[in-house]
């Protein structure tokens, strides 16, 4: 019986237990653990990894998107155009700012937000809107951004699963006017636990951005802004983000080796395989596959002992939730690709002989 897990944490962290034991350790030494000189030296370095000009750290990505509509006024009569095939996120924040999702369908080979859906969505109410770059893979942001500019739309980039991604020589996250990132165990820069940011080149943005992260103060307890919250990017969480930043370059290119084993492995079968733009370098936070009988199929690695997950098995606009914000069968590709899309074992620890046993097993399972 194989033991091929989809993930695996331990592996990276033990690797990496010397650099983290002294990380943390200088933490505790100084007694400082909330918006201290780890999260400022770490926003200084992920701003620099980005392009960009400024990072605010946060207690999560989820937040950090409710954070950036915020700053830019997102509110009740607003509008704010999204896509639904990547989970929930989206929709509940911008539902939290009081403005309404308007959620718009997916180009079936990259996944991501199809420009060619954008222009018809967009209203006088629109404020902003979200591209994802799903599963690692930058969204099309050149047409994306000149649809937005003929209407003057600001562009919020969800980053969650995207760093060090790149469109051309830029790193996504120095794109639009600013960018939102999670830093959940699992993403490609992951803490110990929970993180976020916003990054942007607007230093005036920045600033509303540090008010809000903590509950409007412009100095200790004095409020400025409406709207804040507590969302802080603690002193332990930016110690080990520093370190395995050093370390990001190198499990991006291990990752896109074991996406290039797949493709030879894989290539020639039934299964849809991801496709990347000229131009974009996917960074492959998940390697996704698509097949019809994705459910039979995941059973079968299941069977022979090979993790895979389902990312994202129902659409926002198909939540129980959220069934208001579209209809059903409104967004055609979205429902057809959660229907089909399955994640295969993909992270830098995973070996040459564990990637050769998923492909052959998929393989194997394809043909039964």
């Amino acid at each position: 019986m194989r033991n091929i897990p989809f993930g695996d944490l331990k592996r990276q962290h033990e690797a990496l237990r010397p650099e983290l034991e002294e990380a943390i350790s200088r933490v505790v030494t100084s007694g400082w653990f909330i918006l201290g000189p780890e999260t400022r030296a770490f926003e200084e370095e992920f701003a620099v990894y980005c392009g960009a000009q400024y990072c605010v750290g946060v207690g999560n990505g989820t937040e950090a998107i409710y954070l950036a509509l915020t700053a830019l006024g997102v509110g009740p009569g607003d509008e704010v155009i999204c896509v639904a095939n990547a989970a929930v996120y989206e929709v509940l924040t911008i539902l939290q700012t009081g403005a309404t999702p308007v959620c718009v369908d997916v180009n079936p080979q990259t996944h991501n937000l199809d420009p060619a859906t954008l222009a018809a969505a967009i209203t006088p109410r629109t404020k902003a809107i979200v591209p994802v770059h799903l599963y690692g893979l930058p969204a099309d942001l050149p047409a994306i951004m000149a649809i937005a500019a003929q209407h003057g739309i600001p562009i919020i980039e969800d980053c969650a699963q995207a760093h060090g991604a790149r469109i051309g020589d830029q790193a996504v996250g120095g794109i639009g006017l600013m960018s939102c990132f999670s830093f959940y165990p699992t993403k490609n820069l992951g803490a110990l636990g929970d993180g976020g940011a916003v990054v942007t080149s607007d230093p005036h943005l920045a600033e509303k951005l540090r008010r809000l992260r903590q509950y409007g103060w412009e100095r200790k307890y004095y409020s400025t802004e409406n709207n804040g919250i507590n969302s802080r990017l603690d002193e332990i969480q930016s110690a080990v983000l520093r370190v395995k930043l050093r370390h990001l370059p190198a499990w991006n290119k291990r990752r896109q080796q074991i996406a290039g084993m797949y493709e030879d492995l894989l290539t020639g079968t039934s299964l849809s395989l991801p496709y990347v733009p000229q131009g974009s370098e996917h960074v492959y936070h998940l390697y996704v596959v698509s097949h019809p009988e994705r459910n039979a199929l995941q059973a079968r690695l299941r069977e022979q002992g090979v993790g895979s997950e389902v990312h994202y098995p129902l659409p926002a606009h198909l939540q129980p939730i959220y069934k208001h914000i579209a209809a059903p069968g409104s967004l055609p590709v979205t429902e057809r690709l959660a229907a089909q899309v399955l994640s295969l074992p993909n992270f830098p620890e995973l070996t040459d002989e564990e990637v050769q046993i998923v492909a052959h097993t998929v393989r194997e399972a394809i043909k039964e």
